[in-house]
């Protein structure tokens, strides 16, 4: 299992007239701990479109617990609980500073080749780099 964790603070602009996070910016914060996970492993963006594979979502499933606040820290962590074969699952939780689970999700994701848009088994060298991982 791989995990990691990612912190920032909502903006003003993020939150509703309730002054709770606007529902779909957890997808947002989601995404940007995916992806700083992936940096760290050697993997992100810019590494998979040199190596014309793009991740584009095909699922997203999100169970809303509690709300965010404007400026609150919060921890988004990442999990991936197993190899990536065609398909890469990855689990988020975000959680507040006083550790209240505030969502869950769940996200999966596909190798695609750039060219030919098509799905992809994972890519030697990322595997590789699972290896060292899991």
């Amino acid at each position: 299992m791989i995990t990691d964790t990612f912190q920032l603070r909502p903006h003003y602009g993020e939150v509703d007239q309730m002054r709770y996070v606007y529902h779909a910016n957890y997808l947002t914060y989601c995404h940007q701990a995916r992806n700083e996970l992936l940096r760290k492993l050697n993997l992100d963006e810019v590494v998979l479109e040199r190596n014309n594979i793009i991740l584009p979502v095909i699922s997203f499933d999100i169970s809303y617990k509690k709300p965010a606040y404007f400026d609150e820290l919060i921890t988004v962590k990442t999990i991936i609980r197993e190899m990536p074969k065609v398909r890469f699952n990855f689990e988020f939780e975000i959680r507040n500073e006083q550790n209240i689970l505030l969502i869950k999700a769940k996200s999966t994701v596909v190798f695609v080749d750039v060219e030919s848009r098509l799905p992809k088994k994972i890519p030697e060298f990322i595997q590789n780099i699972f290896k060292k991982e899991f």
